[in-house]
């Protein structure tokens, strides 16, 4: 079944990178019927960054990896970046818990900078690690995560989380995060949300849901604010991980064959996106509020 022309299909999380498919993914996202996505920022390389111009080069090529997919794949693609919380793992090792803080800090900064030039259009990821570290890293992790909120609230973006899974009472304690930073709790989105969050459960936080068949399945009919994604990865050692690109037009294609389906696509697609950003995304070929 075609989806509707008007209709923006839209990848909330993925990655792309130079080194793997980039945009020969894109286009095959778009073939599917996909027509947006929102690109994360990765380190490129093969460590971590170590200084403030690494950042800056990373920004950069993600930059231009949004700019091709546009010009070469006809997909509009919104650009979030900020320094990957689990470099300060490997940061802390190599130079140092306080040294790592502050560089992480200094990107944060750079990230806020870009998202007030319009080169970016939400904070991600950003959060703390999804497995055990050491106390130091755990300490470094939570200041870096507050300084990101300031830096969230300081130029009015949403925040992109990564994080564990978050149960009920995880949801709540990071709306109460958001509360101290003054940052609208609907303005922060959990990237990589697993499993269903009823009604309330999330207390005003927005899940961006892994396409996976039985998940969409049971979220599609949710009033919502809520997302798709696929955290595509782009890693030629993993190839189709996390999701394959085309994943999310695919189960569009699913919805849209049921009764009202075309309009419950409307909540993951438009109507999330104006609640969580501010701003209807164009199906004229346009990027950007």
């Amino acid at each position: 079944m075609a989806l509707p022309s008007d209709l923006p299909v839209i990848d909330h999380h993925c990655h792309l990178s130079p080194h793997g498919e980039g945009v020969e993914a894109a286009r095959r996202f778009r073939s599917a019927g996909g027509t947006h996505l929102f690109l994360a920022t990765q380190n490129y390389g093969p460590g971590t960054p170590r200084s403030v111009d690494d950042y800056r080069e990373q920004y950069e090529t993600t930059e231009r990896l949004a700019r091709r997919l546009g010009d070469e794949s006809g997909v509009t693609a919104y650009v979030v970046l900020a320094p990957y919380p689990v470099d300060l793992v490997d940061g802390a090792a190599q130079m140092g818990a306080a040294r790592a803080l502050e560089l992480h800090q200094a990107a944060l900064d750079l990230a806020g900078a870009w998202i007030q030039e319009r080169r970016a259009v939400a904070l991600g990821e950003v959060g703390w690690p999804h497995f055990a570290v050491p106390p130091e890293v755990a300490r470094i992790g939570s200041a870096a995560f507050r300084h990101a909120l300031g830096v969230a609230h300081d130029v009015d973006c949403p925040v992109v989380v990564h994080s564990p899974d978050l149960d009920p009472a995880a949801y709540r304690d990071l709306a109460v995060e958001a509360d101290r930073a003054g940052i609208p709790r609907h303005r922060i989105v959990k990237h990589y949300a697993r499993q269903r969050v009823r009604d309330g459960a999330s207390s005003g936080i927005v899940p961006s849901y892994l396409a996976r068949r039985q998940l969409v399945t049971e979220v599609r009919d949710d009033p919502g604010p809520w997302f798709l994604e696929t955290d595509f990865l782009d890693d030629p050692r993993r190839p189709g991980a996390v999701l394959d690109l085309a994943t999310v037009p695919r189960r569009a294609r699913s919805i849209a064959q049921t009764d009202g389906g075309t309009e419950r696509l409307r909540v993951p697609f438009v109507r999330s996106v104006e609640r969580v950003y501010g701003w209807t995304p164009r199906t004229d070929g346009k990027a950007g509020p």
